[in-house]
């Protein structure tokens, strides 16, 4: 997995070095938590010497990884943890990195990440091994043999495939791979992180290409992985050894603006650090100040923001607590004792981020003190940003789901069967929705090349959003999401009979952009040959609904923008015309989001919707009417035959009619039968006013008729085109809601829809 990771002593960007002055300030001593002290990992590739490795003595070279791996494991029992060090070292005896150094510094460098971390012991034994099989002549089998079925499982899920098996696919479909592993377990996702984090810090002896090819794909896929999973302390430093990389001009002035700030005097957040210490003294809350410096890419990005950069803007204070409630204590009292920022306060706690994260975000202003520039300008107030969390917060915020230990170990009192689902699966109760429908999806991507560009788009929404649905359920979706995305989450494939949305309430386009906290009902048509519209496809923002979207438009050629007939026309019968992007109400309806009317919900109950009665004269044959004219009785009316026998029915008048005639298209006899009901589609045009949306649909219902889509074209010189598809309980009571619609105020015209054939 690694044989390319070379050592950066030759060359190759250096790895971000944090200035001394920086990192002194974290804590004052009085304050500074006592703990182990911690190893620079970075230099454990040229340090980790191989020691002894007798049968039952621990080998000296994995000393560092039980010692870190029992600061957090105190009773961890580290026999395993021995004898896959051995297997290791045995295995990788004489393979070297490009370095010079012996190979097995490696897997003892991502096991040491992972300890540090709080991995549990599986996790460790799996790093150890995690090269074995692709490397050496260790097989699956032999790991199952001596560790387990879980290490096996693990090893097998970060082993690379052989590009001679897969040629140009292989990165891809190795990615695949794992992300399906990963659903079942995520820490094999945990191991390929440590994996990658080491081989981002011994980048340097690569060709420049090959390092900024290993830094993108780095960047595009596994740093949002690693945000997703909520290991910040990895994806921190994976973002300044890409930064490195990819902008060395940007890291190097960002780099002088790190060490210009640790060579001044006097450090405003320890100041300020004070401050907060006394407060919270003085309120008899427990908790621990610190002071959390940025690390580079989050400066670059605050000096893009505010231009020139204070003393306050180089970290944030980090309060830790012992309890939930504690950290509401703290926010009071510093709200109380200082100016806070309001704009900058997000609750973390109450509503978690998808990736697990808790904590309150706030920023307080102190009053003008000592200075706060390099300059010397005095500062008219320091805005500090202050993080506060509990302990255990805190370690989930730096580790995430590794933190967690072994999500798949039972309860001690858990009944044995709990272990695992009816269908073989883990119950994983780590198992993020994003992750969920990563692997949805991925099972429909056709080919590698549509996997590996659709996972960079899905990394790329960093922040997921929650709506809610109608009956209490939630939708978790990224952000950016429509109500199109909305459609495909909850109903899958069926979302190809979606005609409309409600959005808190009020009638939304299936273009409409969602809000985190949004309440949304999508109304659904009742016609099961209901077809996706192409213009979809420009709201999709998911691969799942975009990969839905273009596999039915795939299979039905023609099909989202035009009918089996050829013509060019509305979706027929039953398939209600899809909100379009461009849809508006005229200016000023009061009431509704632009181009929007509602239909009858799937969810509301009550008898499905019956059409008018048509018969023709062709046994077995399904009958459909037309969307461009939609015939109602008595319209003297003509029928033809598409593809897969079914019978289209259009008004004897209709252009389409023409148009089909002339392409030597067969009639089909077809008369109406005895059902009164009817479907119509109805054109209004009127002048633009405040209201008159609601006016329309006020006296479409007064007249019995049921709404099952309309579309409101943006207004052109004031004059706004409705098109209403609606249900009717008698065809008989059409001229008297046309009537009804006309008298709307506002409104010059209302005709039955019909639609203008194509030029041959």
């Amino acid at each position: 997995m690694s044989a390319e990771a070379t050592n950066p002593a030759t060359a190759g960007p250096a790895v971000p070095p944090v200035p001394q002055a920086l990192t002194a300030s974290a804590a004052p001593a009085a304050t500074r938590r006592k703990a182990r002290p911690r190893l620079d990992l970075r230099r454990l590739g040229r340090a980790a010497l191989l020691g002894s490795a007798t049968r039952d003595k621990l080998p000296d070279a994995i000393g560092h990884v039980v010692e870190a791996h029992r600061a957090h494991h105190p009773d961890a029992d580290i026999e395993p943890l021995r004898r896959a060090y051995v297997l290791a070292e045995s295995s990788h005896r004489g393979q070297t990195r490009k370095s010079g150094e012996p190979y097995i510094t490696h897997p003892l460098a991502v096991t040491l990440i992972l300890a540090e971390l709080g991995a549990e012991t599986t996790t460790l034994t799996a790093s150890l091994l995690h090269d074995t099989v692709e490397d050496t002549e260790v097989t699956l089998e032999q790991v199952r043999e001596q560790f387990g079925e879980e290490v096996r499982y693990l090893v097998d899920g970060v082993t690379k495939l052989e590009k001679v098996d897969y040629g140009a696919a292989a990165e891809p479909e190795t990615f695949r791979k794992m992300l399906v592993a990963t659903g079942n377990d995520v820490r094999v996702m945990s191991i390929k992180l440590a994996d990658r984090l080491h081989n981002m810090r011994t980048l340097g002896v690569m060709r420049p290409e090959k390092q900024a090819r290993i830094a993108k794909v780095t960047r595009d896929v596994l740093i949002p992985l690693a945000e997703r999973l909520g290991v910040q302390a990895l994806k921190t430093e994976l973002e300044d050894l890409v930064f490195a990389v990819l902008h060395p001009e940007e890291y190097a002035r960002t780099r002088e603006l790190i060490a210009e700030n640790a060579a001044r005097t006097g450090d405003p957040l320890a100041e300020v650090a004070e401050v907060v210490r006394g407060v919270l003294r003085e309120a008899d809350i427990p908790a621990e100040v610190l002071i959390r410096p940025r690390h580079f890419v989050s400066v670059h990005r605050v000096a893009r923001k505010r231009g020139r950069l204070r003393g306050t803007d180089f970290g944030r204070l980090l309060v830790l607590v012992n309890e939930d409630a504690d950290c509401y204590a703290v926010l009071g009292e510093l709200h109380t004792c200082m100016t806070p920022v309001v704009s900058e306060f997000k609750d973390f706690i109450a509503v978690p981020k998808f990736n697990l994260y808790q904590s309150l975000h706030t920023a307080v202003a102190l009053p003008q003190g000592r200075t706060d520039s390099p300059g010397g300008t005095p500062a008219t107030a320091r805005v500090v940003e202050v993080l506060i969390r509990t302990h255990q917060m805190h370690k989930v915020a730096e580790a995430g789901v590794v933190a967690l230990g072994n999500p798949y170990a039972p309860a001690p009192d858990a009944p044995a069967h709990d272990a695992s689902s009816a269908e073989g699966e883990r119950v994983d109760p780590t198992r993020p929705g994003w992750l969920s429908r990563l692997l949805d999806w991925q099972r429909a991507a056709p080919d590698p090349d549509t996997f590996w560009s659709t996972l960079r788009e899905d990394l790329a929404q960093d922040r997921e959003i929650t709506v809610f649905r109608p009956d209490g359920g939630t939708l978790g979706l990224p952000e950016g999401a429509t109500c199109v995305d909305a459609a495909y989450a909850q109903y899958g494939e069926d979302a190809h009979a979606c005609i409309g949305a409600r959005v808190n309430g009020r009638l939304a386009t299936l273009s409409t952009v969602l809000r985190d906290g949004d309440t949304v009902q999508l109304l659904m048509g009742q016609d099961p040959a209901s077809e996706p519209s192409r213009e979809w496809l420009d709201h999709a923002h998911t691969p799942a609904a975009r990969i839905a979207i273009q596999r039915w438009l795939a299979t039905h050629p023609g099909g989202g923008t035009h009918t089996d007939d050829g013509a060019a026309e509305p979706e027929a019968h039953g398939t209600a015309p899809a909100f379009r992007d461009g849809d508006s109400a005229s200016p000023g309806a009061a009431g509704a989001r632009p181009g929007a009317v509602p239909a009858r919900p799937a969810d509301a109950g009550g008898p499905r919707s019956r059409r008018a009665d048509v018969l023709a004269d062709r046994a077995g044959a399904a009958v459909r009417l037309a969307g461009c004219c939609t015939p109602v009785p008595p319209d003297e009316i003509t029928g033809f035959a598409v593809r897969g026998g079914v019978v289209t029915v259009h008004r004897a008048g209709c252009a389409a009619v023409a148009h089909m005639k002339s392409l030597g298209r067969a009639e089909v006899g077809v008369r109406w039968g005895e059902t009164a009901e009817c479907r119509v589609t109805l054109v209004a045009e009127s002048f633009g006013r405040p209201h008159l949306l609601a006016d329309l649909t006020e006296a479409i219902a007064l007249e019995g008729a049921e709404i099952v889509s309309a579309t409101v074209e943006p207004p052109s010189q004031q004059r706004v085109r409705h098109t209403y598809t609606l249900e009717l309980p008698d065809a008989s009571r059409l001229p008297s809601l046309m009537r009804a619609m006309r008298d709307v105020p506002g409104v010059y015209d209302v005709s039955r829809a019909q639609h203008q054939t194509p030029a041959s």
